[in-house]
């Protein structure tokens, strides 16, 4: 397992990083397409969907339990998207990186998360 200060350091990352997901793809909503209906639709459906994704599949409380291969795939479409979408923008910059420090906090969280797996499976089988 990875040192506690670590694990809370990156717990607190991950959620600032989800936050700036948001916020990136609404940013490319509302910068995306013509018109002001395409606007408001991209602007606020975008992050809306990321937000129900991850609530449902990658959130600590998800609703629906799913292996961690599909956690890992919710959190890199959104991190993807959000840093495409920022690519797309014009904050070409910004874009990398925040694609790079998700990957690494998707990194360090899942070696965190199968760490525990093993500890805990280790101790409760005899």
């Amino acid at each position: 397992m990875i040192p506690r200060a670590l694990h809370v350091v990156n717990e607190g990352l991950a959620f600032l990083l989800e936050l700036g997901a948001l916020f990136a793809l609404g940013r490319w909503g509302f910068h995306t397409g013509s018109g002001v209906v395409v606007h408001v639709l991209l602007g606020l459906g975008a992050p809306l969907l990321a937000a129900v994704a991850w609530g449902l599949f990658a959130a600590p409380k998800a609703r629906v339990v799913v292996p961690l291969a599909g956690v890992l795939i919710v959190k890199f479409l959104v991190f993807g998207a959000a840093t495409a979408g920022l690519y797309a923008v014009g904050r070409h910059g910004i874009a990398i990186a925040f694609g790079a420090v998700a990957a690494v906090n998707m990194v360090i969280a899942t070696l965190d998360r199968r760490a525990l797996m093993h500890q805990r499976w280790t101790t409760t089988t005899p």
